[in-house]
């Protein structure tokens, strides 16, 4: 039987593989594009498309273009998150951030495309699958990159928490930030394989639970630990003032808290038993990462 760790390496290198192979140019908006989508990265948003469909009992090499979709408009939030007007972060993934390379114009014009190219490729038509699901899974897509999502979740970081720190405000804060495209995910690998409804409202739960403990599980490394290990500026929250679980809770209670979610999202996969043992092993290994 195949390990968690080649079937993750599979999977990630058919998506490293398609990433490389768009039609990139030489012009600066491209180059600041490619410049930040192929500098490395888990891949963990198209890993969970392709794992999805192969959960629900479709062929994940027929939606490896889409599942590259969902990783530009990941890319894309993440050019913006660093922005001077964001986070103010100068490094990315070990590398200067895109607006450190390219300018803060170009940075801003790369996320705008990649996050344009990212629903191009989940839109467009794919042999063997109805135009139905493409259609459902672009609406998806859409809904969590948007106001009632990621977008939407970016406004409510940068403009801050109540007065009374509350958990409850910042539960629903990373619900839609980092949440929304974990759920998204999952949907749009399940839908392109012909989920039926009740696998969807699984892998959502799944899914939701992943997503929320992935964001706590960042928030311990910020506060704990090392720039060269992360990619990016250790005690970049403290330095914002951002609230974090860490900082409501104590590293103790949301290391706790971090369990339970991990929990809540194997849990939801016990319908499918052994079948679902890629989905559970990267929820257990999401919660143990050093990065």
């Amino acid at each position: 039987m195949i390990s968690f760790q080649e079937q993750y390496e599979n999977y990630k290198r058919s998506v490293d593989k398609a990433l490389a192979a768009l039609p990139w140019e030489s012009g600066r908006l491209s180059r600041c594009m490619a410049y930040s989508l192929l500098g490395g990265g888990k891949r963990l948003r198209p890993v969970i498309v392709l794992a999805a469909a192969a959960l629900v009992g479709g062929d994940p090499a027929k939606i490896v273009s889409p599942a590259c979709g969902l990783e530009l408009i990941h890319t894309y939030s993440l050019i913006h998150d660093d922005l001077p007007c964001m986070d103010d972060d100068d490094t990315r993934r070990g590398l200067p951030a895109s607006h450190i390379a390219f300018g803060e114009a170009a940075a801003v014009l790369a996320g705008d495309a990649l996050l344009t190219l990212g629903l191009e490729l989940v839109a467009s038509p794919l042999p063997g699958i109805p135009p139905e699901r493409g259609l459902r899974a672009v609406a998806v897509v859409a809904a969590a990159a948007g106001w009632r999502g990621m977008a939407g979740g970016q406004m409510l970081d940068m403009d801050g928490p109540p007065e009374k720190p509350d958990l409850a405000w910042l539960e629903h804060m990373q619900q839609m930030k980092t949440g929304a495209l974990f759920v998204a995910a999952a949907e749009l690998g399940a839908i392109l394989a012909g989920a039926a409804e009740s696998e969807l409202k699984g892998l959502r739960v799944y899914a939701g639970a992943l997503g929320a403990a992935f964001q706590i599980k960042d928030d311990m490394l910020d506060l704990e630990g090392e720039s060269e290990t992360l990619g990016k500026p250790a005690g970049s929250d403290l330095k914002h003032s951002k609230l974090t679980y860490p900082a409501i809770l104590g590293p103790e209670r949301a290391a706790a808290v971090l369990r339970q979610k991990t929990e809540e999202a194997v849990s939801a996969l016990g319908v499918w038993g052994e079948e679902a043992v890629f989905l559970r092993e990267l929820a257990l290994k999401a919660a143990d990462r050093e990065k």
